[in-house]
């Protein structure tokens, strides 16, 4: 009542409104190992739903809450409050309330200025002026370039340093990916024990709880149609299976020249153009909040408010360049500017992307034994080719061989425009897979787009320093 938030009671028990209860128990037995790592690295000091359903991979959830950690708790560039209140920034653009509610309380709890809490009319100049890279980073990151950097830090005396600039930037790129995650999974609000009802005050977006299991806003008929039955799922997988096998026989027999690869690439970014979030479309479309109604409490943290995510190879406009990732990597640029502007992230980033690119039991749903590099980075590389960003040395014909329809529609909404993600959409795809490997793809994406963020800010920081 006192934060005048919506209630909307959990559809379901448990962490995840998409997953079982008893599966995250089961996945995970919350081991001990988990809740030393909780003790340990939690910034609330208890076991949230987002990490319950990440400890289905506690080798995965260790990375994330020690870059989480080192992030919002440990020395750095920035102040406490100010950490808090950019990630409430990053996650209001996609109105994700789990994650404000979240972070609101942090931001108290570390001495922040409630004032601050009523919206960006009364917070600092100097953060203001994150608003342009927050939403640019949401939503078009390929527009962000070396004068965004050189306006922040040279505004007098609200200027940022290149170090405090940094740490903003990981912040805002971590919280927008979280979102993602938040979203893709279906995590459900806090159950609080203070509540009367036992549900914490949680603010609701258009597609919330009621919806994600209802679907009641999208009309999706080319998910609605699929109305497959075990059998159809049966040969799903073994198509999937076929299909990944072959491409590694054909690896070894040919390679394709530099010039087919540059034409798949193309290929799939138009076509990534017709997946649209709710079905496929004979038209690109773009969605922004203007189709919706932002709730007040969220709204209060977002500048223009229409600006959503727009096709990076939209017909008709001027062509942007595509970003050859061989030009500046992650592991060659990337990382050793954001390590030497606030230390020792780097390192700490590094080892999450590489863990949930790595990340494999082997196994795809009942089968054991399985190779699944090519449909790993097809995921990975499909996030990063929505986002423009093209590597030459990959046959972007994979992610067509093995990324099918419904799980293209999943991609795009969760990466793209993650409040609009539904259960339908969830269980639309992969429909024999575990959910444990679903949440592995959530982590997937969450961590392209999160890397595929990093690279366009930090390419721009580097052409500002050159």
């Amino acid at each position: 009542q006192e934060k005048r938030v919506q209630v909307s009671p959990p559809l379901t028990r448990g962490p995840s409104a998409f997953i079982p209860e008893n599966e995250v128990m089961q996945a995970n037995g919350l081991d001990e190992r988990t809740n030393l790592l909780v003790e340990e690295y939690s910034t609330s000091g208890r076991l949230d739903n987002i990490t319950q359903v990440m400890s289905i991979h506690t080798q995965y959830l260790e990375s994330f809450l020690r870059s989480q950690f080192y992030m919002l708790r440990m020395d750095g560039p920035l102040p406490l409050p100010y950490r808090h209140y950019i990630a409430i920034m990053a996650a209001a653009r996609h109105q994700c309330s789990y994650l404000i509610n979240m972070h609101v309380d942090e931001f108290l709890k570390t001495g922040g200025i409630a004032e601050w809490l009523n919206g960006l009319e009364y917070i600092p100049q100097r953060l203001k002026n994150l608003n342009e890279i927050n939403k640019l980073l949401a939503h078009r990151p390929w527009l962000i370039t070396k004068e965004h950097i050189q306006k922040l830090v040279k505004t007098g005396e609200n200027n940022w340093s290149l170090p405090e600039l940094v740490h903003a930037v990981v912040l805002l790129a971590h919280y927008h990916a979280l979102a993602s995650f938040v979203f893709g999974s279906g995590i459900n609000p806090e159950r609080d024990p203070d509540a009367s009802n036992g549900v914490r005050l949680i603010a609701v977006n258009n597609f919330c709880v009621c919806d994600l299991a209802n679907d009641n806003n999208i009309e999706n008929a080319s998910l609605t149609s699929s109305n497959f039955g075990i059998a159809d799922s049966l040969s799903e997988l073994e198509a999937l299976m076929e299909r990944m096998k072959r491409l590694q026989e054909d690896k070894e027999d040919e390679e394709a020249s530099q010039e087919e690869m540059a034409t798949r690439f193309e290929n799939e970014k138009k076509e990534s153009l017709l997946v649209i979030s709710g079905g496929i479309s004979a038209f690109p479309v773009t969605f922004s909040f203007d189709d919706e109604i932002v709730s007040t409490d969220v709204s209060r943290y977002i500048e223009d408010p229409g600006f959503g995510y727009k096709d990076f190879a939209r017909r008709g406009e001027d062509h942007l360049p595509t970003f050859r990732a061989q030009d500046y990597t992650w592991e060659n640029h990337g990382f050793s500017l954001v390590n030497r502007l606030y230390s020792d992230i780097g390192h700490l980033l590094d080892e999450k992307f590489r863990m949930v690119y790595n990340l494999t039991y082997n196994t795809m749903a009942t089968h054991e034994d399985v190779d699944t590099t090519t449909l790993r980075r097809a995921l990975f590389n499909y996030v990063h080719c929505m986002y423009g960003i093209r590597y030459d040395d990959y046959d972007y014909g994979e992610v067509n061989q093995l990324l099918e329809r419904s799980l293209k529609v999943y991609i795009k909404t969760v990466t793209c425009y993650p409040e609009r993600t539904t259960k339908r959409m969830y269980d639309s795809y992969w429909r024999q897979f575990k959910h444990s490997e679903k949440v592995h793809v959530n982590l997937l994406l969450m961590e392209a787009r999160m890397q595929a963020e990093l690279l366009y800010a930090l390419r721009a920081i580097t052409r500002h320093l050159t």
